[in-house]
């Protein structure tokens, strides 16, 4: 068993000064097989220049434009976009409901994305929660010794959607358990299981952004599915690869690499992709997105699943599978005619009553379990819920220093320090 959560004050969240620096409040977490840092909205300016600007100075990422071989060694993201993410968060007045916003970075560009959610991530919100005390401790514990798990409410504001995490509590004692192994991360630590509630349409508003379970795109058969996150699905074969290459190779093929640009390309433009302002997103700006739309290639399962993966995020091989991303792939292998269905034949048939679905989906980094809540209406698959298990780890609490804050920001730092 771990620690005991802190009493509901949130004391040691406060912004400070040292030898006339100041001092950031972070927590540096690892939800899944993701790492980032999470912080309070509460110390953030209003001002999105002035916040954009602290979280790059945070990150380490280029304050001004693009900057080829920032290797990050002046900020705590780390270069690969699993590693560079950071969480914001608030309370509701009642503490049992968070809102999450999503910042995702990338080592050498100054661009914020903030599309979309990240299913790996969210598993640390809960435990942040409990940790600063933003969700009262004793209700908590309350939860666990009635239930035997503790149940928290997120919204997501960067998809407008809302999920459920439980986490389970010693009931006698209110202590949190670190019980729960996943593929890709050595050891059990405290376990989260997430729900995702209507998860359709997250970027789109349909489940079919196309209209069609199957398209040709590009030359190459490909299902275009919105689960949680828009997706395109191809079979491996159809880029000549097997489907079970190492992630390492798959980034090194530069013709590879290129073809599969122009892929998503072509796919985010047909599934009429928008930016965070409503504005269609141009070829050149999903060329550059680092979260959308996000592609995979599929084959058989060898080990025992429903069929195998290579995720991309898209600029990169995905060392495992994101759990957004692997919810709404075990929701297309529900769908007739679909490229992922193909690929995993034994994937069970959806019926006129709603119920759940396993699907299990082989990765580089070994099986991810998903539950997928379905039915069938109209002859039409309806994805009602998504769920899947991560675990959570604090790594760090801290503070960072801010030595190149410009004058704005430091002057508003210092106006909230105490």
């Amino acid at each position: 068993m771990s620690k005991q959560f802190p009493n509901p004050d949130l004391s040691y969240l406060r912004i400070r000064h040292a030898f006339g620096i100041p001092e950031f409040p972070v927590m540096h977490m690892r939800g899944g097989t993701s790492t980032g840092i999470v912080i309070w909205q509460q110390h953030l300016p209003a001002d999105e220049a002035l916040r954009d600007e602290l979280i790059r100075h945070l990150m380490g990422v280029p304050l001004d434009g693009e900057r080829g071989g920032n290797r990050q060694t002046h900020g705590l993201g780390r270069a690969t976009p699993t590693s560079n993410k950071v969480f914001i968060v608030d309370v509701d007045p009642d503490r049992r409901l968070i809102s999450s916003t999503l910042a995702q970075l990338a080592a050498d560009k100054s661009a914020i994305d903030w599309s979309v959610n990240c299913g790996n991530m969210s598993a640390a919100l809960p435990l942040y929660a409990l940790d600063t005390g933003l969700i009262e401790v004793d209700r908590a514990r309350q939860d666990a010794q009635l239930n035997a798990r503790f149940q928290l409410d997120i919204f997501n504001t960067n998809t407008g959607s809302r999920m459920s995490a439980q986490m389970a509590l010693d009931a006698g004692s209110g202590n949190l358990l670190a019980d729960t192994a996943i593929p890709g991360v050595d050891g059990r630590f405290p376990g989260v299981d997430l729900y995702l509630h209507e998860p359709v349409g997250a970027k789109t508003g349909a489940l079919l952004p196309t209209g069609q379970v199957l398209d040709v795109i590009d030359g190459i058969e490909v299902s275009c599915v919105d689960v949680a996150v828009p997706m395109v699905i191809a079979a491996a074969a159809a880029f000549g690869k097997t489907g079970y290459e190492t992630p390492a190779e798959l980034d090194a093929d530069g013709d590879f690499k290129q073809r599969l640009r122009q892929l998503w390309v072509a796919a985010g433009l047909r599934m009429g992709l928008k930016q965070r302002s409503g504005q269609a997103m141009t070829a050149a700006q999903l060329a550059a997105s680092e979260t959308i739309p996000k592609i995979c290639l599929v084959a058989p399962a060898r080990n025992g699943g429903h069929l195998s993966v290579r995720y991309f995020t898209p600029q990169a091989a995905h060392p495992s599978l994101a759990v957004s991303g692997g919810c709404c792939l075990a929701s297309a292998c529900l769908l007739p005619g679909s490229v992922a269905r193909r690929a995993a034949p034994y994937a069970p048939s959806v019926t006129a009553a709603a119920d759940t679905y396993d699907i299990a989906i082989e990765n580089p980094a070994g099986v991810l379990e998903t539950r997928i809540e379905a039915m069938t209406r109209n002859a039409q698959v309806h994805i009602c819920q998504a769920a899947y298990r991560r675990s959570a780890q604090i790594l760090l609490r801290g503070t960072f220093p801010l030595y190149r804050g410009s004058p704005a920001l430091n002057a508003f730092l210092r106006a909230q320090s105490v």
